[in-house]
């Protein structure tokens, strides 16, 4: 069973989200202030924290930025603004995914679950561990971590998931459609720009640049391309 902290100081919504989500299999905890929260979701076992960003006192934002010094929780925030300002600063700041409020139930236990499937697989269901290379990033399946010049990267799941669908079509241009369904398990949605939020994060934590070239190249119309440079060992042909 996953262990779900919610923060959120409305304290029937909080009591409605555990009757969403216990038929679900999923085991939840909620706290009404913003220091109770940071507490639980860095000193205790969570598999995912849905967090409110209109909190009396301390406000979403800042306790998931105190989150993300210690910690890689999945997080879920919810926003009643309903302003794209809010939503792109929460995914810049290292959250995983974002809800409007009002929000339907089933969206949300959608959502819990693919972040769920890709942070937190059962041992039955995991595909064989790999470690895969290209050029200064190393990516282990396995324990979820990732290495840069042999030193690690603290990724988000969400993180974690968008970089091994590049790595694995590196040199090829991946569509944000196919980025969308892939890494946050839902269709794309018109004016989404939630994937191109993880991108951006991506970049900034392995460096935009391996050697002079650009690392995640933006297509234009079409998605992006990791970059896999050319093989030292492989001399090209001379002109005849």
């Amino acid at each position: 069973m996953s262990n779900i902290l919610v923060i959120d100081d409305d304290i029937e919504l909080c009591e409605l989200l555990t009757e969403y989500l216990t038929p679900e299999g999923l085991n939840v905890s909620y706290v009404h202030n913003g220091e109770e929260g940071i507490a639980k979701a860095t000193g205790s076992s969570y598999d995912l924290v849905i967090l409110d960003v209109m909190l009396p006192e301390i406000n979403g934002f800042d306790i998931l930025h105190r989150i993300r010094l210690s910690s890689s929780v999945p997080v879920i925030m919810l926003t009643a603004r309903g302003e794209d300002v809010d939503r792109i600063v929460g995914l810049e700041m290292g959250a995983d995914d974002y809800l409007p409020k009002p929000f339907n139930p089933r969206e949300l236990i959608a959502r819990i679950r693919a972040i769920l499937r890709r942070s937190k697989q059962e041992p039955d269901k995991k595909p064989e561990p790999e470690r895969i290379v290209v050029d200064d990033i190393q990516l282990d399946t396995g324990s979820r971590e990732v290495l840069k010049d042999n030193i690690s990267i603290e990724l988000t799941a969400v993180e974690f998931s968008l970089l091994e669908a590049l790595i694995r079509s590196a040199g090829h241009v991946v569509s944000r459609e196919e980025l969308v369904k892939k890494v946050l398990g839902r269709p794309i949605t018109p004016y989404d720009r939630s994937i191109d939020v993880h991108v951006s994060n991506l970049r900034k934590k392995l460096g935009r640049k391996v050697q002079d070239n650009e690392r995640i190249k933006t297509i234009r119309g079409s998605g992006y391309l990791y970059t896999r440079l050319p093989d030292p060992a492989v001399k090209p042909v001379a002109d005849i």
